[in-house]
């Protein structure tokens, strides 16, 4: 006798499997997925929503950043580590995450909430804390860490790098102040382009020294980056910003 055919995924069987192969993740435990995946309007009780669990994947998102970000950035303080985690973990972030994945497509909802075929960006910012703590009660502490620096890895990195940048100026303040007693001024060498989108060409000056100078979309980019370039250079580093043209 022929072998009889599988038996037919039920609708949810098969949103369910779409999106752990969307997400990279397979959970021994589907039920802690379609917990996660449920909002309040798709729920039979509140209680069966994922809003008990968007709470506890804040928490667990949040912790697996901080201990990133102190093992990563020993000279970071506590502002700017805080700073940098404000970002790397905030809700914008965690739509994006949410949309790169496509959980808005997995999403179990009740009829109306979505408008204009758009899905609101704190219903996406919910669902991927909600995933992050069903891959917590699934694959414990380690597998929901795996799955969150997939993402916050290089989200960390870009953020990290913003910071120092726009402190850079603030560094070199306390260099020139501790090395050469004198306060870095910043001087404009050249400008180019019509007035409402002009670009400079900047040095940071400590004492008469002028150190390499650097085009900039505005003031404040060149500023920024002559400072770097300026700290580079005070440590006996190659600029990261040599001037071109």
């Amino acid at each position: 006798m022929p072998a009889s055919a599988p038996p037919k995924m039920t609708r949810e069987q098969s949103v369910l499997e779409r999106c752990q192969e969307s997400i990279g993740y397979r959970f021994q435990h589907p039920e802690f997925l379609r917990a996660a995946l449920t909002h309040t309007s798709g729920a039979n009780t509140r209680q069966a929503s994922n809003e008990r669990m968007e709470f506890l994947g804040d928490s667990v998102l949040g912790l697996v950043t901080c201990e990133q970000l102190y093992g990563r950035f020993p000279d970071f303080q506590e502002g700017d580590l805080t700073k940098v985690k404000s970002v790397v973990v905030s809700r914008k972030t965690c739509a994006d995450f949410s949309r790169a994945l496509k959980l808005g497509d997995y999403l179990f909802l009740g009829k109306g909430l979505i408008q204009n075929g758009e899905m609101p960006p704190n219903l996406l910012a919910d669902v991927f804390e909600a995933l992050v703590a069903a891959i917590f009660f699934d694959g414990g502490y380690d597998g929901a860490k795996a799955f969150i620096l997939r993402f916050i890895g290089p989200e960390i990195e870009r953020v990290a790098q913003e910071a120092l940048a726009s402190n850079s100026k603030s560094q070199l303040q306390q260099v020139a102040q501790r090395e050469f007693g004198s306060t870095p001024r910043y001087v404009i060498l050249d400008e180019q382009g019509p007035d409402h989108d002009k670009c400079f060409k900047i040095a940071a000056e400590i004492d008469g020294s002028q150190y390499e100078p650097v085009w900039g979309r505005n003031k404040k980019e060149a500023e920024i980056k002559a400072a770097m370039n300026a700290l580079a250079e005070i440590e006996g580093q190659t600029p990261p910003f040599p001037v071109t043209g």
